[in-house]
């Protein structure tokens, strides 16, 4: 396994909704977090589109990762045949390692099984004659679903990424999601979080925490992948709470960045 970071590593530095730094985090800048920090390996996601960038400034980037051999991925949204062509041609273009992709419609919904299918059908060939592998995010779809989908469709250049913490939402816990999924997996994005129950006993609350300080078991994970002997990247995300202020949260976003991946290099040392 190989670790690295995303633009989901810092979003709050980038920028959310009502929520937008001064001077927020560039691409180039990413890439300078994750040669500081250590790590080999940057996604870079929605938040932060490659596509959107000046060709000039999208050739510096390439050629400073490579500088630095810093490798890159890509992560998008949607399964649209024509969209994910676009990013297929993007990440050949900056020689990423992977694309990664969450199948969901621009407001929000799931497309049906069939759909999804289809879609995966119709790109599979652009995949192979460009040799770009494609992982299909877990966060929407429960891992049984997304196994027997990848499976029907028996392309070598097709799998899943698993997140660790998205798909609580389905409700479908990292462990699932790693027994079935494991053997196809191409990107793991680990997150940490802490569930609790509220106080009154009615319901639970889940907020994210430093990597090592909630309930995910990183040895157990890295194991059951070397005892498949698969190994996907291993990019590191959190959810930071908001602090007082959007700076105070940037600063706890970067401070949980460096014990991260402090805490990973235990067990991923590459």
């Amino acid at each position: 396994m190989k670790l690295g970071i995303s633009s989901y590593t810092f979003p709050w530095a980038i920028g959310l909704p009502d929520a937008t730094p001064s001077q927020p985090l560039k691409p180039l800048q990413l890439l300078e977090r994750a040669q500081a920090l250590g790590v080999g390996m940057v996604q870079f996601g929605p938040n932060m589109p490659l596509d959107k960038l000046p060709e000039r400034e999208l050739r510096d980037l390439v050629k400073q990762a490579n500088s630095w051999k810093i490798d890159l991925e890509v992560a998008t949204e949607g399964i649209d045949p024509g969209r994910v062509r676009e990013q297929i041609k993007l990440a050949k273009r900056i020689d990423a390692i992977l694309l990664k992709t969450t199948p969901e419609h621009p407001v929000g919904q799931i497309p049906m099984r069939t759909e999804i299918s289809n879609c995966l059908r119709a790109i599979a060939g652009d995949l192979a004659s460009e040799k770009i592998s494609l992982a299909i995010d877990n966060s929407r779809i429960p891992a049984q679903e997304l196994n027997e989908l990848l499976g029907a469709i028996r392309s070598p250049w097709l799998g899943a990424a698993i997140d660790t913490a998205n798909p609580l939402a389905l409700p479908q816990g990292w462990q699932i999601s790693v027994r079935v999924l494991g053997h196809r997996t191409l990107s793991l994005q680990i997150k940490d979080v802490v569930v609790e129950r509220e106080v009154h006993g009615m319901g639970f609350s889940v907020r994210g925490c430093p990597v090592g300080k909630g309930q995910l078991n990183i040895a157990w994970i890295v194991e059951s992948f070397a005892s498949l002997r698969i190994e996907p990247s291993a990019i590191l995300e959190s959810w930071t709470p908001m602090q007082k202020t959007l700076q105070e949260t940037i600063d706890l976003e970067a401070a949980w960045a460096k014990q991260g991946v402090d805490y990973l290099r235990r067990f991923i040392p590459e």
